[in-house]
């Protein structure tokens, strides 16, 4: 199938409006709603100067933006990426608005980000950067206004940074500041590997859905951090046969299936897969195409164009990622039957358990991470139910349906909570 490049050049921002165009023009909304569900509530740009280790100074571009308010304080991660910018940031956001609501906890979406590539500054650099960011907008963040947590480049420590900072500045301990801080600082059980998590679940009911015994089935995960890797190893622990990884130093790949734990202690000691010695490296563009049952893109967004969509042999692809998978490639695998289980739905664990984390920083009580696991398991379940029976009731795509739902639901609370004169 040929494709004219620009169909390849879409950009997050213009995917997630497209998406919401269709949701719109599906529910029958007036122009006025779709311009407010479209326009961020609120954005910050700020300076983010840091005195390196060396002396010299570096100036660094960050972002928040807060997309919808309507049902709740704002939530969204915050990434440290060379890549970030304004627009990235605010398809993410919107993505997280709708991801709240999908699966029906109590927040708008928000995202954050640093124009800054953390592998190439040192733990005192990271973070001067992350308290200089976080006292820029201190304005607009707290437990009941926005809540941060860990993305791409970030971790529980960032988090604790930022809520000692918060904290310092407010005069007192405030846990819930953050999400996804270590133990003991207010984290929660289980909270490391949710996303991962609620990615493997998701894709055990959509293999049973269509009809693939998960004890047979074959699959390949591109990205092996936060959420890749704990995914396949859940994947594997499911009994599916993980046969190719990938990071952005390259991939590895088994035909009779990877050692999944063995590689996460490689991966761990050398910082890479690369190198496996169990394994056959592999062009990391070619994991994307390989014939297996399952495909989990939990990398970056973009991934899977309308350059390879035609050349994707997955039977199923649960999205591990935020909008690895462009507008123009969804009608591709639409056409051919290739069943797109989207990030809203797929990686909302991470969110899930954010508020799980939330709710124990209000109440100053912590749950056991089974309390944590199961209530995790069913609050996605019950979105998957929800997503899948508004698909076929209205016969649309997965994406589809988790889009018009989850706008929906922020439009009824819009509706109630009336328009401010």
């Amino acid at each position: 199938m040929s494709t004219p490049l620009a169909l390849a050049t879409r950009t997050p921002l213009e995917d997630a409006h497209a998406q919401l165009a269709a949701a719109v023009a599906h529910l029958g909304y007036g122009e006025g709603l779709h311009r407010m569900l479209a326009t961020a509530r609120r954005e910050l740009t700020v300076s983010v100067p840091l005195r390196r280790d060396d002396g010299s100074v570096a100036v660094y571009v960050g972002h928040r933006v807060q997309h919808n308010l309507s049902r709740g304080p704002a939530k969204g991660g915050l990434r440290f990426s060379p890549a970030v910018d304004l627009d990235e940031v605010r398809a993410l956001a919107m993505w997280m608005t709708w991801k709240c609501a999908l699966v029906d906890v109590p927040y708008g979406g928000a995202k954050g980000g640093i124009a800054i590539d953390p592998r190439a500054h040192s733990t005192a650099e990271l973070e001067r950067v992350t308290r200089r960011y976080t006292s820029e907008i201190l304005p607009i963040i707290g437990p009941d206004i926005d809540i941060p947590a860990p993305d791409i480049g970030t971790d529980e420590q960032t988090m604790a940074w930022m809520m000692d900072t918060y904290s310092v500045n407010v005069g007192h301990t405030v846990p819930g500041v953050v999400t996804g801080k270590p133990i003991s600082l207010g984290g929660s059980l289980g909270r490391a590997s949710s996303t991962s998590r609620g990615v493997a679940h998701v894709s055990i009911l959509a293999l049973r859905h269509r009809r693939i015994r998960v004890d047979q089935a074959t699959a390949v995960v591109q990205g092996f951090g936060k959420v890749g890797r704990d995914a396949a190893r859940f994947l594997a622990e499911a009994g599916i046969r993980v046969q190719a990884v990938s990071d952005v130093d390259g991939a590895v790949y088994s035909t009779t299936g990877l050692d999944v734990p063995a590689l996460i202690r490689h991966a761990e000691r050398t910082g890479s897969v690369v190198g496996f010695p169990d394994a056959e490296p592999l062009d990391p563009a070619e994991l994307l195409l390989l014939d297996v049952d399952l495909l989990v893109p939990a990398a970056i967004e973009g991934v899977i164009t309308a350059e390879n969509a035609s050349r994707v042999k997955a039977r199923v692809i649960v999205e591990g990622a935020n909008g690895p998978t462009t507008q123009d490639a969804d009608a591709i695998l639409a056409e051919r039957d290739v069943f797109v289980v989207p990030d809203i739905l797929a990686n909302s664990g991470g969110v899930i358990v954010s508020y799980f984390e939330w709710v124990q920083a209000n109440q100053a009580y912590r749950w056991t991470e089974d309390e944590v696991t199961l209530r995790l398991s069913e609050r996605i379940t019950a979105a998957w139910n929800a997503v899948l029976a508004y698909a076929e009731r209205r016969s649309l795509t997965l994406r589809q349906a988790a889009t018009a739902l989850a706008v929906e639901r922020v439009t009824e609370a819009h509706r109630l909570r009336g328009l401010y004169p």
